[in-house]
């Protein structure tokens, strides 16, 4: 993880494996390539996230094999299960980028895995950094408020973007919580 508590790529890639092994067992090439189309649907083919190998989670035993050869069912070991619960609870960056974008789609993809209590807390965490960016792009509008051009108007759709996500996140939040 980077200092701040958010995932790498690889790690990004290793929340999609696990999370997708603790819904069921299956084989390695079917993992590979359910991973591969979440992830090129959700930010587009990309090199530097589709390069890491999952072949990795079996020999840090995260993962173990039922039989041999390549129909063997990959499952999540203990281990494995630890993993995922602490990759699906990192931090998220306020910026709005790809591997946010993803890490963001793999946390409402498993979310359902949690403890009531922790996905509350990833409620929490997702308004937050929704807040996050929409007060820096309020800040920037407002210091380029008399500017000439279009940047006020594209700043206002993303604002408005923002604002709908947000109030669309905690009424998520209030159902987690079982809340009206």
């Amino acid at each position: 993880m980077y200092a701040d508590h958010t995932l790498t790529p690889k790690e990004a890639i290793r929340l999609a494996a696990l999370g997708t092994l603790a819904l069921e067992p299956m084989a390695y090439s079917a993992l590979a390539v359910t991973i591969r189309h979440f992830i090129s649907r959700v930010i587009g083919p990309s090199s530097e996230i589709m390069g890491h190998s999952i072949e990795l989670l079996k020999y840090e035993g995260l993962v173990a094999a039922d039989g041999d050869g390549d129909d063997a069912l990959l499952h999540l070991t203990e281990a494995g299960h630890e993993q995922l619960r602490a990759l699906i609870t990192a931090n998220l960056r306020a910026a709005d980028t790809a591997l946010n974008k993803l890490v963001i789609a793999l946390k409402f993809r498993f979310l359902h895995l949690l403890p009531p209590e922790q996905r509350i807390a990833q409620g929490d965490l997702l308004i937050d950094c929704c807040e996050q960016e929409l007060a820096r792009l309020e800040d920037l509008r407002a210091h380029h408020a008399s500017d000439p051009g279009f940047l006020v108007a594209w700043l206002d759709q993303d604002i408005g973007d923002l604002d709908s996500r947000l109030a669309w996140l905690r009424r998520f939040r209030q159902q987690l919580a079982g809340e009206p």
